[in-house]
């Protein structure tokens, strides 16, 4: 086991302490900061990214070679609250007066914060690859965002906005959640470079902690899964519509992926609404609207060219369904094109 003791003052602290105990190197541009390590106390990355208004990330990809103990102590300047998401893996959690450790699983959430002087101790385990994504929130900064609307908040999470002056313990876990995991791997395939790289996980990083706050909301009100669906079934149904996001010209039918999936037609339908809030058949339009949609921004196939490329077999009706969704003809929505090109 590797003990650490973090003291740090600011997040970038915090991954300087990391890296003098664990080793790798920081290389830095564009303010977002890598951890690299190779050696025998770990093989992965740690990405740092700060943000304006006291909000920054912390991207764990890593696999530890022996079990991490971070014993992370709240500091008076530094005591943010944390919303933590493996979407890969798993982690542990306990304040440090507790002894009751929790275990926080795969697309399950976490949010904490702690008093100052207040130990959370945070447990990784060996050998298992890593995903894991922090959004840390200094509460003084991010009040003074002139669209921060803390009183719009549940009356728990308002609490812990404002608690300023770190005197209250808090702690939340949440439950299944895999349309986080969504957003995440969107996060981590953006692809810019500079500045605009950094705006655009920064509105990601706004979508997955709105996310955090919406389940909690849903923990709060009693809301749980749908009837008759458990978590290994929501798992094969977040597969399902990964395969459609990535084949939408693929011939689908709800008998066919029902069969596939060895899941009830039924449960498909309940799973569907509750990811996507669509049923299968309305999820695999929008999917393959959404590809035609890109495929007239980027590429130079004709309309005839991009109706058979997404599996749709009559032009006529892909005009009205897209007219539609989009009010605009995808004939109109081409010319538009080019006249701004």
């Amino acid at each position: 086991m590797i003990n650490i003791e973090i003291n740090a003052d600011s997040p970038k602290d915090f991954l300087d302490q990391l890296q003098k105990e664990i080793g790798g190197e920081v290389t830095e541009q564009w303010s977002e900061f890598v951890l690299t390590i190779n050696n025998e106390n770990a093989i992965g990355t740690i990405r740092y990214i700060p943000f304006d208004w006291g909000v920054n990330l912390l991207d764990f990809s890593i696999k530890f070679h022996k079990e991490l103990f971070l014993h992370v102590e709240s500091q008076e300047d530094f005591n943010p609250i944390r919303f933590i998401y493996p979407s890969l893996g798993s982690l542990k959690h306990k304040f440090g007066i507790h002894n009751t450790i929790k275990e926080v699983g795969q697309f399950q959430s976490l949010i904490f914060t702690n008093k100052d002087g207040g130990y959370n101790d945070i447990i990784f385990p060996k050998d298992e690859k890593l995903e894991v994504n922090i959004i840390q929130i200094v509460r003084k900064h991010f009040l003074k965002k002139r669209t921060t609307n803390v009183s719009t908040l549940n009356s728990k999470l308002y609490e812990v906005f404002v608690d300023t002056d770190h005197e209250n313990r808090f702690s939340s876990y949440g439950t299944l959640n895999l349309k986080m995991a969504d957003l995440i791997n969107g996060m981590h395939k953006i692809k810019a470079k500079g500045m605009l790289r950094i705006l655009k996980i920064e509105a990601r990083i706004y979508e997955i902690l709105s996310m955090h706050i919406q389940q909690h909301n849903r923990i709060l009100s009693g809301t749980k899964l749908p009837e008759g669906i458990n978590k290994s079934d929501l798992k094969i149904i977040r597969k399902i519509g990964n395969d459609i996001l990535k084949n939408p010209a693929k011939e689908y039918s709800l008998n066919q992926l029902s069969f596939k999936s060895g899941l009830t037609q039924a449960k498909l339908q309940e799973g569907f609404k509750y990811f996507y809030k669509r049923t299968v058949t309305e999820y695999i339009r929008h999917i393959r609207l959404e590809s035609a949609r890109e495929m007239l921004k980027n590429s130079d196939l004709n309309i005839s060219q991009i109706v058979y490329s997404i599996g749709f077999s009559s032009r006529s009706y892909f005009s009205k369904i897209f007219k539609e969704k989009y009010n605009i003809t995808p004939n109109s929505f081409k010319k538009n094109l080019k006249k701004v090109a």
